[in-house]
């Protein structure tokens, strides 16, 4: 993909990566893009680099517009290896001596990503740059999702340069949210509840201080995925929205299974559960990427996970779930858990306990049926997701 100017003299010069399929355990079955932008002023700045391996592709980009040496300095909002892979290339390319600008963190972290000493200068929160007709702004946005994580706000063109925040894992030539639609809010979605979540009261403040500080967002560029341009408040809202953690009236009945008997009980659970009204997923962990599942659970009230017990405890699709979901912090949930056996029956419990290690609120106990259910087991699992049910109404 070639250059796009988005602005007069602003220009995206990022990357597609096309081929991408797992970010760090997070599926990303449509790609991703490192996004760098391109400020041509009196000053020419570059915001951010890509992955390493695109440093080449970047700079072509970059040779496009104007040539790279004449680049007055680089910005690094966020120091994570997909957008500064690419920084000793560049810098190689440029002149070492030209300024890194960065957060007080980011130094830190750069200085230990690379062998070479660069020339960073650490920025302080709410710092104004003038770089011609333009002036740049740095907003320390620390633990989004990095310590180092800052934004680059344009004031004169009212552009928000927002690193992590606001993107998607998503490659495509259309790079503007007026031209992909509300086709992009499920990989917004997505990138939210898997990378975001457990910073949600951090976002709520920040989003506090920009409204307290007047900003005139009129474009959002994060560093993956879509340019928001026509409707930049629409992502902001939705940040604001999950970060509240309100859940909907809805539950998600997470399992694995061996012989199929813990199958049989979920699929029972959920009927039991649809039949009060309330939304309701199904969904076997092993046919699932976890980042798809956390997906699901982002705005699920009820989280009801099922495994039979192996070797006394819970299959290992299920504790790889548990630890995930446990480390992005989910709250104000409900749930319990549930599981066919064979002799000893540990699993139920397991997850109970890490249900409420997780602050998970127990609705009940937990429901265990030995070997393969039958039709009053099948009973017993129906009536269990019409109480499940009962507590999301509630």
């Amino acid at each position: 993909m070639r250059p796009i100017e988005i602005a007069k003299g602003i220009y995206h010069v990022g990357v597609q990566d096309w081929n991408i399929r797992d970010f760090h355990g997070y599926s990303t079955d449509r790609g991703s893009s490192y996004n760098a932008y391109l400020i041509v002023d009196e000053n020419i700045v570059l915001i951010d680099t890509v992955k390493k391996g695109f440093a080449d592709q970047m700079l072509a980009n970059i040779e496009a517009v104007v040539d790279p040496k004449k680049i007055d300095f680089v910005i690094s909002n966020h120091t994570e290896m997909d957008h500064s892979g690419a920084l000793p290339r560049v810098m190689h390319y440029i002149g070492e001596d030209k300024p890194v600008l960065c957060s007080k963190m980011g130094h830190k972290n750069l200085s230990r990503h690379f062998p070479r000493n660069f020339n960073y200068r650490a920025v302080e929160n709410g710092e104004e740059l003038s770089i011609g007709k333009r002036k740049l702004v740095f907003l320390e946005t620390r633990m989004l999702h990095w310590p180092d994580s800052m934004f680059t706000f344009d004031k004169t063109e009212g552009i928000l340069f927002s690193s992590d925040a606001f993107g998607q894992h998503h490659a495509g030539y259309e790079i503007f949210d007026d031209v992909i639609g509300d086709a992009i809010m499920p990989q917004a979605k997505k990138y939210f509840a898997n990378i975001l979540l457990l910073y949600a009261s951090k976002i709520l403040k920040l989003a506090e201080q920009i409204s307290e500080m007047g900003l005139d967002i009129r474009m959002i560029c994060p560093d993956h995925g879509i340019i928001w341009r026509k409707d930049p408040a629409k992502i902001i809202n939705a940040y604001v929205t999950w970060s509240k953690q309100i859940p909907a009236n809805k539950a998600v009945v997470a399992y694995d299974t061996m012989w199929e008997s813990t199958r049989a009980m979920a699929e029972a659970i959920a009927d039991g559960i649809a039949e009060t009204g309330v939304e309701v997923k199904p969904i076997h962990i092993r046919s699932s990427d976890r980042s798809e599942i956390m997906t699901e659970l982002l705005d699920a009230k009820a989280m009801v996970i099922g495994s039979p017990t192996i070797n006394n405890t819970i299959f290992p699709t299920v504790a790889d779930l548990l630890t995930y979901v446990k480390g992005l912090r989910p709250k104000n949930r409900i749930g319990t858990a549930f599981g066919s056996y064979g002799w000893s029956g540990e699993a139920v419990k397991i997850i109970r306990e890490e249900l409420e290690a997780m602050g998970v609120g127990i609705i009940d106990p937990g429901l265990r049926i030995q070997y393969v259910p039958d039709s009053d087991a099948v009973g017993q699992c129906l009536d269990f997701g019409r109480r499940i049910g009962a507590e999301v109404n509630g």
